[in-house]
Formats: C-alpha cells, structure tokens, sequence
C-alpha cells in the first residue's frame, strides 16, 4: 500500500470526525485544535508531531506509530496505546486528560507525564523505568508488575503502588504521596503530633 507522507504542515481547527483524515505518514507536523474523536488511526504514522489542544478521545490506534510525539492540552480519553505499533514508541504528556486510557505492556522508559490526569488509567506490565510522573493525578490508576525502577512521583498524588508486585528500586516517591506504597495494608498514618 503506497502512502502519502506529509511533512513540516499545521493543520488548524479541523474536525475530522466530519472532514476524514488522510491515511498518511506526518512527520515534523503540528495538529493544533483539531478533533479526532473516534477517529480511525490505525496504521498511520506520526513521527515528530505535536498535538496541542486535540481531542482525541477513543480514537483507534491500531498499529499505528507514534515516535516522539508531544501532546499538549490534550483529550485522550480511553486511548489504548497498547495497540500502537511498538517500534520507535515514544511519547511525552503535558497538561492531558488520560482517564482511562491504557498502555498496557508499552515499553515507554523514560516517558513525561506532566500537569496531568491518569484517572483509572491501566499502566500494568509496562517498562516505565525512568519515567516522570509531574504533577499528576494518578487515582484509580492500575499498576501491577509494572517496572517503575527510578521513576520520578515525587509531585505526584492519589497513587496506589504496591512494592510486591511492582518494581521500584531507586524510584523517587515524596511525603505524603508515600503513603500510596501502604495502601494495601489497611492501616492509618497520622502526620500529627
């Protein structure tokens, strides 16, 4: 299948739930306002793109590439980033919208999650090694068997990670987030005196 590759292009306040988007190869390309909402993105690749202030809730990534992408003011609302084609898969998040989005087994060591919601996001079996949780709301987000070794949560909150089914040597946690490696044991930790 021979495709088109679009390159160094803003696409501006598109609505391509109403205008369909062409199955391409984008690269160095900026999306800015634009609405994907189930939009059907299997198999296009997005290489050096910017996504600033998209909606992209339930779109379908089905082998589709993303290599070092940046969203930014983003809807991306039960995404399965699972489905996306593994090779190259690199991405960084900046005041998104990620509730229940999954990236279930993506190996995405070092990846930014910045000023963001993670709401009953699955993150189980994932390689996040190094990764930097900034700022973000993590309630409800699902870590089993997830690699976190010298992850960075330190200005995170609301997360639940338990040590024994988890990695996280070396991963940086701060008070009162800690608490969240305790959860599991049911007890109360009073920061008074």
């Amino acid at each position: 299948m021979s495709r088109n590759y679009i390159q160094d292009k803003t696409f501006s306040r598109i609505d391509f739930v109403l205008s369909p988007f062409e199955v391409a190869e984008y690269e160095n390309c900026i999306f800015d306002n634009c609405n994907f909402s189930g939009c059907d993105l299997s198999e296009m690749r997005f290489v050096e793109c910017e996504f600033k202030a998209c909606n992209l809730s339930l779109a379908k990534l089905n082998k589709t590439a993303l290599r070092d992408v940046k969203f930014k003011d983003c809807k991306l609302l039960g995404l399965r980033f699972e489905s996306c084609h593994e090779f190259g898969l690199s991405f960084s998040f900046d005041r998104c919208i990620l509730n229940h989005a999954s990236f279930y087994k993506n190996k995405i060591k070092g990846t930014i999650f910045k000023n963001s919601q993670l709401l009953e996001t699955d993150l189980a079996e994932c390689d996040l090694s190094n990764a930097v949780f900034d700022n973000c709301d993590l309630a409800g987000a699902i870590f089993d068997h997830t690699n976190l070794e010298k992850a960075d949560f330190r200005s995170s909150f609301n997360y639940t990670i338990d040590p024994d089914t988890n990695r996280i040597r070396k991963a940086k946690f701060s008070l009162p987030g800690v608490t969240g490696l305790l959860h599991k044991y049911d007890i109360e930790i009073d920061n008074g005196f």
